[in-house]
């Protein structure tokens, strides 16, 4: 577990309708066309042996903020992704986005894997910015995505 002054990040190890409802709260935050995930579907990323759900929370013991580490094999290593980094606009200045990240490059890189990717909107210049102290460098690529239909 990470600490900083008023802020830990711990895994989710359990679904709890607190967890739900934080995930819920703090979606829009990242995504306002994005419905909120069902406890169903929470607990499918709790429960996955090769997705780690983060969670800030502050000295009241709320949560803050919240990632999502997916890792899987490919014939050439261990990948991992972090998605869905979002934290909480009042929780500004306590330095969740930066503490989560590292949270889950520590248990990247505890789990063996070479490198770490992540993608994310240039209109989040904070985020941005925190990702690219930390380390990150923007590769030259194009990221495709094609939407599927869903019955």
């Amino acid at each position: 577990m990470l600490r900083e002054v008023g802020v830990r990040i711990e895994e989710a190890t359990e679904v709890t309708q607190e967890l739900v409802s934080a995930i819920g709260a703090l979606l829009p935050h990242l995504s306002t066309s994005s419905p909120a995930p069902t406890e169903a579907e929470v607990r499918e990323m709790v429960e996955a042996p090769d997705t780690v759900l983060f969670v800030a929370r502050d000295d009241a013991g709320r949560i803050v903020g919240t990632l999502t580490l997916v890792l899987f094999r490919i014939p050439t290593a261990i990948r991992a992704w972090i998605e869905d980094v979002i934290a909480d606009p009042a929780a500004s200045g306590q330095h969740v986005g930066r503490l989560l990240t590292q949270a889950a490059i520590d248990e990247a890189r505890r789990r063996g894997a070479r490198n770490v990717d992540l993608t994310s909107r240039p209109s989040r210049e904070t985020a941005n910015y925190i990702y690219s102290s930390m380390g990150f460098e923007q590769r030259e690529t194009k990221v495709y995505r094609m939407e599927l239909e869903t019955e």
